[in-house]
Parts: C-alpha cells; structure tokens; sequence
C-alpha cells in the first residue's frame, strides 16, 4: 500500500475529468504534506484512472487527468 493511495482513491471516487489541487488540498487529503517523493509515486495514479499532468512549483498546485 502506497502513502499515496488517499489521493489516488480520492481522484478514482470523485470521477471528474481533470483536477487541479493546490499542494495544501492534497496535504489536507493526505494528512501530511507532499515532498520530493511525489516524483516518484506519481506513477501509481495510471492504476487509478489518472495521470500527472503538470506540477506548477510557481502555483504550488499538480494537475491531474483522466486516463481515456
């Protein structure tokens, strides 16, 4: 079981197309803050439907798409 799996199952549950989440709605969803092992684990959303799209390190946002 991944530390990352809240966050998948969240995008799986909630179905919508895209998402952008500002890095404190993910801490919020996690209940602990997102570090530099996110660029590892992102991999695990195609398991769930999604895909990492675009970190924005500016915005302090990650943008997530569904998988068609």
């Amino acid at each position: 079981m991944s530390k990352y799996n809240k966050l998948w199952n969240y995008l799986k549950d909630n179905n919508k197309e895209e998402y952008e989440l500002s890095y404190e709605e993910i801490q919020n969803i996690l209940d602990f803050p997102i570090d530099h092992s996110f660029l590892t684990y992102k991999k695990e959303a195609d398991k769930f439907g999604y895909k990492v799209d675009k970190i924005s390190l500016k915005n302090k946002t990650v943008l997530f798409k569904k998988i068609s």
